[in-house]
């Protein structure tokens, strides 16, 4: 298989991705400018203007907007569609905005899709499944989300494969896991991995929820925009999980990030979140067999990148815009 750095399956075609100047969107965006016409839709809410190459065209506008996607979708031959909101917790405060944001809008770029004839490439979520009967989990495994944000992304693939089914629309449907790699934006959604990374490199005690026995399979963004690219060509539909097919326990994960950072500060425990889900892993045999997928990227390497990249980040002089998502 060609490295990532190579790894660019689709030129000379006119792409759309959503959510284009964020973490995952502009990392599949710096694969594909070399060699097709990339335009990127974000209202940079949580996206920067600093994650847009030069050869990439920005329209800065929100994905309910119908004039906006009208004019990002004119001629597209692929629709990367990662714009969404992402909070689970934010998403409990606002039902009603999440389901907007993320279901609505996908129908109405569905329709967009399915006027300009569109391969179509929607970024779910491992949320759907909501607390797992057993690991690790298949894409037939029960969806029983627990929150607004995991059902919106479960109504939105529905539609996704509606579309499919009832107008002939090229669509495919991809479940991340627990994403991360550099330059992913601290926050409330945050993936714990950034969290422990700037806890350790800052001095500060990692803070682990619970007693760290709960796991999770952390797949680096890289190898997510690889299983993106192979979704974009390949000639297939449904759901496929997009994870390593490996997970790790927190406690784990936070001895390693102390040792990559070459930190010996105290990891301390935290009272657990309500509701938070014991055990995540996903299989990723369907990803394999029928798209060639296969993830190049351990965890240990990608901690380094993690690590390397808060560690500049923090060494940047005061002034510097450093401000990505």
């Amino acid at each position: 298989m060609n490295s990532q750095d190579d790894f660019r399956p689709i030129s000379g075609n006119r792409i759309l991705v959503t959510g284009g100047a964020g973490f995952i969107g502009s990392t599949i965006v710096e694969a594909l400018v070399p060699e097709n016409d990339v335009r990127i839709l974000d209202n940079l809410s949580s996206g920067s203007r600093s994650n847009v190459p030069d050869k990439a065209t920005l329209i800065e506008g929100d994905i309910r907007d119908e004039t906006a996607l009208e004019r990002a979708t004119n001629g597209v031959d692929v629709i990367f569609h990662q714009a969404a909101l992402i909070s689970v917790e934010g998403s409990v405060r606002r039902p009603k905005l999440t389901h907007d944001v993320n279901v609505t809008a996908t129908v109405k770029l569905l329709e967009r899709a399915r006027e300009e004839s569109a391969r179509f490439v929607f970024a779910s979520s491992a949320a759907v499944y909501g607390h797992p009967k057993s690991v690790p989990i298949s894409e037939e495994a029960p969806t029983e989300p627990t929150s607004p944000y995991g059902l919106s992304k479960l109504a939105a693939e529905r539609y996704v494969r509606l579309y499919a089914d009832l107008y002939d629309v090229s669509t495919i449907s991809l479940r991340y896991f627990n994403v991360y790699g550099p330059g992913q934006m601290s926050g409330d959604y945050s993936a714990v991995i950034s969290v422990f990374a700037e806890q350790a490199l800052n001095g500060k005690p990692i803070t682990v929820e619970g007693d760290g026995s709960q796991t999770r399979d952390f797949v680096h963004v890289r190898d997510v925009m690889e299983a993106n690219l192979l979704a974009a060509s390949a000639d297939v539909t449904g759901v496929f999980n997009v994870g390593t097919g490996n997970s790790v326990s927190i406690l784990e994960l936070a001895e390693t990030v102390r040792n990559v950072a070459a930190s010996d500060l105290e990891i301390v425990h935290v009272e657990d979140r309500p509701g938070d889900i014991d055990q995540s892993q996903a299989d990723v045999s369907r990803l394999k067999s029928e798209l060639g997928f296969e993830p190049s990227i351990s965890l240990a390497d990608g901690l380094e990148t993690v690590v390397g990249d808060t560690e500049s980040e923090a060494l940047e002089p005061s002034g510097v815009d450093s401000s990505r998502s």
